[in-house]
């Protein structure tokens, strides 16, 4: 009897989104008979372990990166850790070289983890961002980026490669350096006709202080007003936690069967920008309205580039209000459907080694 590969899978702690897309990739592993050791740090790896409890699970180096709680500042901060971000991609490549030995692994999948790769196994680097915005240092970040990209055997695109696709610019680049694969969009959801529950389901994501900032926002525009709203504050921790008011309903954290019912459940979504939240929208095919995260220059770009394809709207964090959501109606929605990944042609690469 063959015994079975060691695949290493490691998101990045940004928020939730990188270790949420990673769901999908860990269970078609386990259904194709890998064994899966999951890799992260924070509340992307306290997400993972809950939902797969079974899985060796261990904890990298952490980039400890948070926003600013004025938007226009964040790209100075990230300037600023540059060399923290140095020592723990330096970090991450020891403890994998470790790993590889200690834990027999015949592959690795980063998500977004510049350090997690080694030249002994197969690698794979999953990213929706082969340009990174940032404003008018876009084309040194890019740079920057890509060099990373290179020295991983594959880069794996959760996008259509074709013209209608949901990363736009960000995930498409002409004649990319590196081996590019548009695996098409990845989400852990599946849309369910269900009776409505709730006027609006909030879904927060992403570093604070930011989160906590839009929290406060939504509660102070849906308060004693008549419209339902279940806010899901993103937030995991050991027990759920529940807490009602008045027309709002907050939960701190819900796993992916309760999100997805959820979500079904509620008329209409508001949300971050953030890739994996509008793969999990065009997925669900529901209506929307977006927030992009304030400093983001992708979360600005990815709100902005739906909005004038007409599908979802969008506005500033600052100016969000009940008048807002009335844009919904007019706008049509993720109603384009995109196959599923071909996950035997893609862990072909694991194969062969």
């Amino acid at each position: 009897m063959n015994t079975p590969k060691t695949i290493l899978v490691a998101p990045l702690h940004w928020g939730l989104g990188h270790a949420t897309r990673c769901i999908p990739i860990i269970r078609a592993l386990l259904e194709r008979r890998y064994r899966v050791v999951l890799a992260s740090d924070g509340e992307a790896l306290t997400l993972l372990r809950k939902e797969f409890p079974e899985l060796k699970a261990i904890e990298l180096p952490a980039y400890n990166i948070s926003y600013t709680k004025k938007g226009g500042w964040f790209k100075f901060k990230m300037l600023l850790k540059l060399p923290h971000l140095r020592r723990t991609i330096k970090a991450e490549r020891k403890v994998i070289k470790q790993l590889i030995s200690s834990e027999g692994i015949n592959g690795i999948i980063s998500d977004n983890r510049l350090g997690v790769r080694d030249k002994r196994v197969p690698s794979v680097f999953i990213t929706h961002q082969l340009q990174v915005l940032s404003g008018s240092t876009s084309f040194a970040t890019t740079k920057i980026h890509q060099k990373y990209i290179r020295k991983f055997d594959q880069c794996w695109v959760p996008d259509a490669a074709g013209p209608y696709n949901l990363s736009g610019t960000l995930g498409h680049v002409t004649n990319p350096s590196f081996p590019v694969i548009y695996m098409g969009p990845l989400s852990r959801m599946k849309a369910e006709k269900r009776p409505q529950k709730y006027d609006y389901i909030a879904v927060l994501s992403g570093p604070e202080p930011q989160r906590t900032l839009l929290e406060e926002k939504l509660i102070s525009v849906f308060k004693d007003t008549d419209h339902s709203l279940l806010l899901v504050q993103g937030k995991v921790a050991q027990e759920q936690a529940l807490l009602k008011k008045s027309n709002i309903r907050v939960v701190n954290y819900l796993q992916t069967q309760a999100l997805e019912k959820a979500i079904n459940e509620s008329a209409c979504v508001i949300a971050r920008s953030g890739y994996t939240t509008i793969m999990d929208l065009a997925s669900l095919r529901k209506d929307a309205f977006l927030i992009p995260t304030p400093g983001q220059y992708e979360q600005k770009y990815l709100a902005k580039q739906l909005r004038q394809k007409g599908m979802v709207p969008s506005c500033s964090q600052d100016k969000f209000s009940l008048k807002q959501l009335n844009q919904v109606a007019v706008y049509k929605g993720f109603h384009q459907t995109f196959p599923d990944p071909d996950f035997d042609v893609l862990f072909g690469l694991f194969k062969g080694k």
